[in-house]
């Protein structure tokens, strides 16, 4: 007789397994990359890191996870230990956390090794990061960041260091002169603005704070609305405004469009609209050294502009904000005018390595947005597939040692190549090597051996020239794109062909 344990066994042995379509699935916000995208990315941070070592700047790695009261406003709560960021338990129940950027590690790394740090300390870094939001377009969960911190440099020049860098960086990660601008703004000026207008409530002031960030979505009269009653959106949704009256507004957005043509002449219309307290005073001059400075580095005002607009957090920067904006339009898809904006940012921020130390450290720091901006790329046309292998096609299934040895050839000469593996016929074969974006094919079949020569068939202008050939007859008679060499030709030949694919 068979026991409880064993029936129950051949029960479960019965159940239906998930169906394997069930089972495909991934979380959204962490996105599969293809070749052409993790080249695109890995040439950024190459072409980004090798302008922050020119200026001096030396590379750290910190690491995945940190401990989660190491991240300052990300810090989880007991009640809701994944708020924000991706938090476990350690072994000896301290809560740690994915980084959610490489900002936090920086300031924990310095607050440990202060007192052997060359100071200022100047360091780069370049990685993946993880928030736990709502991903939307161009919004991952996972992402890329590529980073250039001063810890110790107090002074604007410090700043439009970092500013004209951040410039130089986008222009090495592939934007163009006028697709880009670095646009500057200071947490002075931003407070002069708020105590001009009797914003003390934390509430009221990030209110106005949302509104000036959104004066390229909603235009002046959407910003209005949302600094006075509140907005009503096509929807039908109302956004409660700041209350501020009808001057307190009129001020307000003077100031968010003080920005000109030039950064000095930025400076004197921000003059005219914040007034003459102590925070106004101290914000103009902080925008008039970074002004000097820029100008000493020889930055161009197209690169790097004053924008009051501009807001980033402010529990975070302590002075001088930075953004970077990709300018260009391009289309999606369906035909829809796509524009990504910003893509990465920075700025002062003292208070950071003194959580941990006790004591105010001046520091200021830039990020790429490297996902991000290859994302931009990737929508507009930018990134191109990248060609695949130099496929050896096997002729003799029951032996590939010929393939085998050619591929094995074309690797010695530096070529990526490989053989065949599978199991196909001719045609599968050369349907294989068009998917992997083969730039040409070889095939050495029982003729070929015997007259010691290898066919090769450049794949692209075979294609090319296809294109003109009207009938099969034609098609099999020129054999479009393929050649003939001797076997000591080989590498040259091929070699001519991939090099002349890019």
């Amino acid at each position: 007789m068979r026991s409880a344990t064993e029936r129950k066994g051949d029960k479960m042995g019965k159940q239906k397994p998930p169906k394997p379509i069930d089972l495909a699935r991934k979380p959204r916000g962490f996105p599969d990359k293809r070749e052409g995208l993790i080249h695109a990315e890995q040439t950024m941070i190459e072409r980004v890191t090798s302008v922050y070592r020119k200026w001096g700047f030396e590379g750290l790695d910190t690491g995945a996870f940190e401990f989660a009261d190491a991240l300052g406003k990300f810090l989880p709560d007991q009640d809701r230990p994944n708020a924000g960021v991706f938090a476990l338990r350690d072994d000896d129940e301290q809560w740690m956390s994915l980084r959610y950027d490489l900002t936090a590690p920086l300031a924990r790394f310095a607050a440990e090794n202060w007192q052997t740090l060359a100071k200022p300390y100047r360091r780069y870094a370049a990685g993946p990061v993880w928030r736990n939001e709502k991903p939307g377009p161009g919004r991952f969960r996972e992402f890329l960041q590529c980073d250039a911190d001063t810890v110790g440099a107090a002074g604007a020049h410090a700043d439009a260091e970092m500013i004209a860098m951040a410039a130089e960086a986008m222009r090495a990660a592939g934007a163009e002169d006028g697709e880009f601008a670095i646009r500057v703004n200071t947490r002075r000026l931003l407070n002069a603005v708020l105590e001009g207008v009797g914003a003390t409530e934390e509430t009221v002031r990030l209110t106005i704070l949302r509104a000036l960030d959104k004066l390229d979505k909603f235009g002046t009269s959407g910003v209005a609305d949302l600094l006075g009653a509140g907005r009503m959106d096509e929807s039908g949704d109302f956004t409660k405004g700041a209350g501020l009256d009808a001057a307190s507004v009129k001020r307000v957005l003077a100031f968010a469009e003080a920005g000109r043509a030039t950064r000095g002449e930025t400076i004197e219309a921000l003059g005219q609209a914040v007034g003459t307290g102590d925070d106004a005073k101290s914000g103009l001059a902080e925008l008039e050294a970074i002004s000097i400075a820029l100008a000493a580095l020889g930055t161009p005002e197209a690169d790097v502009k004053f924008d009051p607009s501009i807001v980033r957090g402010l529990e975070y920067y302590t002075g001088p904000v930075f953004e970077a904006e990709l300018l260009k339009e391009t289309k999606d898809e369906d035909g829809n005018t796509v524009r990504i904006g910003s893509v990465g940012g920075g700025g002062r921020y003292d208070d950071l390595v003194a959580r941990f130390t006790g004591e105010k450290i001046p520091a200021t720091g830039f990020s790429v947005g490297i996902s991000r901006l290859a994302a931009a790329f990737s929508i507009s046309g930018e990134i191109d597939e990248l060609n695949g292998p130099v496929v050896v096609l096997n002729m003799d299934r029951d032996n590939p040692a010929i393939a085998l040895q050619l591929a094995t050839e074309l690797r010695q000469a530096g070529i990526r190549a490989e053989a065949y593996m599978g199991s196909s016929g001719m045609r599968p074969q050369m349907k294989y090597a068009d998917r992997r974006r083969a730039p040409a094919v070889i095939m050495v079949g029982t003729d070929e051996l015997e007259k010691g020569v290898v066919t090769i068939k450049d794949l692209k202008e075979g294609a090319r020239q296809a294109a003109a050939i009207e009938s099969n007859q034609e098609y099999r008679e020129a054999r479009p794109g393929q050649l003939e060499a001797p076997r000591g030709d080989m590498i040259a030949r091929v070699r001519e062909i991939v090099e002349a694919e890019g």
